[in-house]
């Protein structure tokens, strides 16, 4: 089945979570610890990425130009850097936005383990798949509360980006990102579906 981690991406995983940030940052200029939280609670739905990932892409994007920062308090003493998109980096989004998506083909565990069940006992199964339906259980509830706060725009990162917007500039990102939550949402669904036929296959094949 298919994983929330994992997406169709027409560049390797690398280049993705450049323009992932890239994203996230035209919101408003963020430092690598609030990039974590925002990526955590919005990006990552569509690009999953650890810490250990996301804090030497920031650097490389900023040796390649696509970012700029600069030094800002942190604590009491110290100082971390604000990251800013610079116009070279909205530049090199656009062309990613408008280039085509190329599909990739399915890498997905649970439907390999599916199709040779008949290796496993019927309650190991039945374990793996209550520990797959919960999972996406949920992962359905966070997505329908995160597009929640789209549609009535007290999303924190989508409310930033929409205080430099026009009112239609505004509409677009927001029909746009429900869009996206929308296909998020029935995918999910139709994991939870696909779970229950499972569950009904076991039955009839090993009894209940």
């Amino acid at each position: 089945m298919a994983r929330a981690d994992s997406v169709i991406a027409p560049e390797g995983g690398t280049l993705s979570l450049r323009y992932a940030l890239i994203a996230l940052l035209t919101g408003r200029p963020m430092t690598g610890y609030d990039i974590s939280k925002s990526f955590s609670r919005s990006v990552a739905h569509v690009w999953h990425a650890p810490d250990s990932q996301v804090y030497p892409e920031l650097n490389r994007m900023e040796r390649d130009g696509l970012l700029d920062s600069v030094e800002v308090p942190w604590g009491k003493k110290g100082t971390k850097k604000e990251y800013h998109v610079t116009e070279a980096g909205l530049a090199e989004f656009r062309r990613w936005m408008e280039s085509p998506l190329v599909p990739q083909r399915q890498r997905d565990p649970a439907y390999l383990k599916a199709a040779y069940f008949d290796f496993a006992d019927p309650e190991a199964v039945r374990e793996q798949l209550r520990q797959q339906q919960a999972y996406w259980e949920e992962h359905l509830a966070m997505l329908e509360r995160t597009r929640a706060t789209l549609v009535d725009r007290s999303h924190p990162t989508l409310a930033a980006r929409l205080t430099k917007l026009n009112e239609r500039e505004a509409e677009l990102a927001v029909r746009y990102k429900i869009y996206a939550y929308d296909g998020l949402i029935a995918r999910a669904r139709t994991e939870l579906a696909w779970i229950e036929d499972g569950f009904t296959l076991v039955d009839e094949l090993h009894g209940s």
